[in-house]
């Protein structure tokens, strides 16, 4: 390529597409190069380009795999594949109307997601292989925010090391259905058209429960630049939202527990930075004497936010989920402990915003 409006066309889609024209660079995570370009008799499309650099080839082939599965979904829930050059990591997808996203635009979102998981339930299994099972947190991650307990000097109760491994237990296990997971469903990956939301950017898609990502509603995007805490009543709407639209998907109820998906963001510290900076580090040991900003909020908002949000959801031992019992009050009282004492040693902490960033 000549300049970054070349676009890498190998011969094949050229004779399938046409040679594209009108290239214009948009932004893109240093992962990627995204154009948008007009094809001959086809209109406005994206062209993306998975770079060299690590797990490279990986991360295309989740992304092609995903939207060839999520494209057969009966409402649209991604863009259109238009085509794929695989040597060159290469896709090309539909243009899409991006609009704002209207008030209580959550509800939408979780319909939308569960439409998107469900897509994976009648899916050849040779296209499921392309994709990885969800990787959730392990004993590294329990001895972490057990630690961070010791460190703000929090009274950790009995058995709450047996929750924890558990919990972890719990979230290890594969579902009997498997859910397509999006990876990442952040603000900004969910585009709001006027036909509904299509999701984008499916480079970490994997197999497991969809309520790991319902989660991200109610704990507040644990993966992503932007966190909201939105009014529980909305969160209860979204919820509700979702599970209905799984079941009209699928005829079943979603397995596993809100609950436990929550408490298992809670414990991961990796969850705290940028993708690109979940390297191995204990993040959760650095919090008592550093703090650092990432997006909307900072690492103890993040965590104070989400130790709130795990302790209302355990409190009674009652879960929000399939189950009507969380099995984890040691834990919520745990996490109310915890709350309390970062707010009484870094009083100025402000709430993390209630609404996304236009």
């Amino acid at each position: 390529m000549n300049n970054l409006t070349d676009v890498p066309f190998g011969e094949e889609l050229r004779a399938t597409l046409g040679a594209p024209g009108r290239a214009r660079v948009l932004d893109s995570s240093p992962r990627s190069r995204v154009w948008r370009v007009e094809l001959p008799g086809g209109g406005p499309a994206v062209v993306k380009q998975l770079v060299d650099g690590p797990e490279a080839a990986g991360r295309y082939a989740r992304e092609a795999a995903a939207l060839r599965l999520a494209g057969r979904a009966a409402q649209p829930v991604v863009p259109r594949l238009l085509g794929t050059d695989d040597d060159a990591r290469l896709l090309v997808m539909e243009l899409l109307d991006h609009r704002p996203p209207a008030e209580g635009w959550e509800v939408a979102y979780a319909e939308a997601l569960a439409r998107l998981h469900a897509s994976a339930l009648t899916a050849p299994a040779d296209e499921l292989a392309a994709l990885p099972p969800w990787s959730g947190p392990g004993d590294a991650d329990i001895d972490s925010f057990l630690a961070l307990a010791h460190a703000l000097e929090a009274t950790v109760p009995a058995g709450v090391r047996d929750e924890l491994d558990g919990l972890v237990g719990r979230l290890g296990r594969p579902p009997l259905r498997p859910a397509l997971l999006h990876g990442d469903p952040c603000p900004g990956n969910d585009l709001h058209t006027p036909d509904g939301i299509r999701f984008v950017d499916f480079e970490q898609a994997s197999l497991g429960s969809g309520l790991m990502e319902l989660a991200y509603v109610r704990i507040g995007f644990p993966t992503c630049w932007c966190v909201t805490a939105a009014p529980a009543p909305l969160l209860d709407a979204a919820e509700a939202a979702y599970r209905s639209a799984w079941r009209g998907a699928t005829g079943t109820e979603p397995e596993g527990d809100l609950a436990d998906a929550c408490a298992g963001w809670l414990i991961r510290g990796n969850a705290l930075v940028r993708r690109d900076h979940r390297d191995g580090t204990d993040y959760l040991a650095r919090l008592p004497r550093q703090d650092w900003t990432w997006g909307t909020a900072s690492a103890r908002q993040r965590l104070l936010h989400r130790l709130g949000v795990v302790a209302r959801m355990t409190e009674d031992g009652a879960g929000v989920g399939v189950g009507t019992d969380s099995g984890l009050g040691g834990l919520g009282r745990l996490a109310a402990e915890m709350a309390a004492r970062i707010r009484a040693r870094w009083p100025r902490l402000a709430p993390v915003p209630v609404r996304r960033p236009e």
